[in-house]
């Protein structure tokens, strides 16, 4: 069987924003062609890294790609309107019965059953995502700062207020954007 899923890598989002830091300090924040266009129009030439806010991933800009025409986003690759693409799933053969027992057959019923496990665990996973996209930009850009693995182990341990102390002396932009990032770590576990 193949399992149909969103072609759009993470970074792809249209409603995920991206921040961009020259060193410690945030420098541009927005969506994809809003920060290409903040980056662009800049007047010195620090290096700067970009991240984008859902995923925590560090993307890489081409600032000499054309802007989006306005209208339709482009297409990506699968089915039409859809936007998916096929992946196989093992499973076995009492589960593949099941599946073929249920009304609409087993790409319905994976989907009903996707869809109800995302409602279900919507905060947890939240949460979860919400850790690992400040464990990704705390990586690159605070590994070397004072209390580094201490605000990591509190961040994991869902350790709020003794995070927050960690970072307490590491510089405002850069705190600031971690507990941004962290919010929604400490509402739903």
């Amino acid at each position: 069987m193949t399992l149909e899923t969103s072609s759009l890598p993470a970074c792809a989002d249209p409603a995920s924003t991206l921040t961009a830091f020259a060193g410690f300090h945030r420098i541009a924040r927005g969506s994809r062609a809003e920060l290409v266009a903040a980056l662009r129009a800049r007047t010195d030439d620090t290096p700067y890294l970009v991240f984008d806010d859902r995923s925590g991933a560090q993307i890489d800009l081409d600032l000499r790609e054309p802007p989006a025409p306005a209208g339709e986003p482009p297409r990506g690759v699968g089915r039409p309107k859809l936007g998916v693409v096929a992946r196989e799933v093992t499973l076995l053969p009492r589960q593949w019965e099941w599946l073929g027992r249920q009304p609409g057959g087993a790409s319905v019923a994976l989907r009903r059953l996707i869809d109800e496990a995302r409602r279900v665990n919507a905060g947890r996973d939240a949460a979860r995502a919400a850790r690992e996209a400040t464990y990704g930009v705390m990586t690159v850009l605070a590994g070397n700062l004072p209390g580094f693995e201490e605000a990591m182990r509190a961040l994991f341990a869902l350790e709020r207020e003794r995070f927050e102390q960690h970072l307490s002396t590491w510089p405002e932009d850069l705190r600031a954007h971690l507990q941004e990032l962290s919010g929604a770590s400490w509402t739903h576990e």
